[in-house]
């Protein structure tokens, strides 16, 4: 796609032109650290693009989420870190190296022995380099939101073999976090209910992994669909001329299935 790479090394001109003396004083003002909070703003509207399905939208978005990765780029250029062309060497190389079903004689009949291999391959890559091979779990970000990690968690130990035989097993498991929370309420220890709750939303996390559903794709949708009906109560409580805090909750109940059966 020779189109696609001069339009990149473009990307990479500008960025460069906006740090340099007698470029865009905000550009230039920014480091590592500033610049952070933009990446994972970036992140969640390329998120919110895809759940809504606007293309068009998507395409702009992946744009600046793309720009994020060239302007740290650019101050590690600066700083003689590393350049751009390091970070495009480095995801070649490891696509490359890590995939040897497709650019080698390995083989992977299924995705799951693809995730396997790969952290094999992960492993391997840290001794060559002279280091001690990650725990099962250190290669998963601690700042990753709750819910992805716990799904990343417990994917990564479920193809280690520390897992559930079936979801029965798994539903089994939530009821008793279920009994466990009851106990920790009675009791009235705060901390305690909050382990309890932390238990039983890492159990629903692996119910999800069994039923085939993304945790945080699912969530993020019934959160939108909250929104929606959530919306049409109020659009109905202002076509009637109440407020919320005027009506009752039976009255928001009445409205909320209204406007779930629209949805069907």
């Amino acid at each position: 796609m020779p189109a696609a790479g001069e339009k990149f090394e473009r990307l990479v001109q500008i960025m460069a032109r906006l740090r340099s003396p007698d470029g865009c004083p905000w550009d230039r003002e920014q480091d590592f650290d500033t610049i952070k909070p933009y990446l994972l703003e970036e992140t969640y509207e390329v998120m919110d693009a895809i759940d809504r399905h606007d293309w068009p939208h998507l395409a702009d978005e992946l744009g600046d989420l793309l720009l994020q990765s060239v302007f740290f780029a650019q101050i590690a250029h600066e700083a003689g870190h590393f350049s751009i062309a390091d970070s495009l060497d480095a995801i070649n190389n490891k696509l490359v190296r890590r995939h040897p079903h497709v650019f080698g004689e390995g083989d992977a009949r299924t995705a799951d022995d693809v995730k396997r291999r790969w952290d094999q391959i992960k492993a391997e890559e840290k001794i060559a380099k002279g280091q001690s091979p990650d725990g099962l779990l250190d290669g998963i970000p601690r700042n990753l939101p709750a819910l992805v990690e716990a799904a990343q968690i417990s994917s990564k130990a479920a193809r280690a073999g520390f897992d559930w035989e079936n979801l029965d097993q798994v539903i089994a498991k939530l009821h008793e976090e279920l009994g466990e929370l009851e106990i920790a309420r009675a009791s009235g220890n705060r901390e305690a209910v909050e382990g309890e709750v932390g238990d039983l939303l890492f159990t629903l996390v692996n119910v999800a992994r069994f039923a085939g559903a993304d945790p945080e794709q699912a969530l993020r949708k019934t959160n939108a669909k909250f929104r929606r009906r959530f919306a049409g109560v109020e659009e109905g409580l202002r076509r009637e001329g109440k407020t919320l805090a005027g009506s009752s909750v039976a009255e928001m109940e009445a409205l909320w299935q209204s406007a779930k059966s629209k949805e069907r």
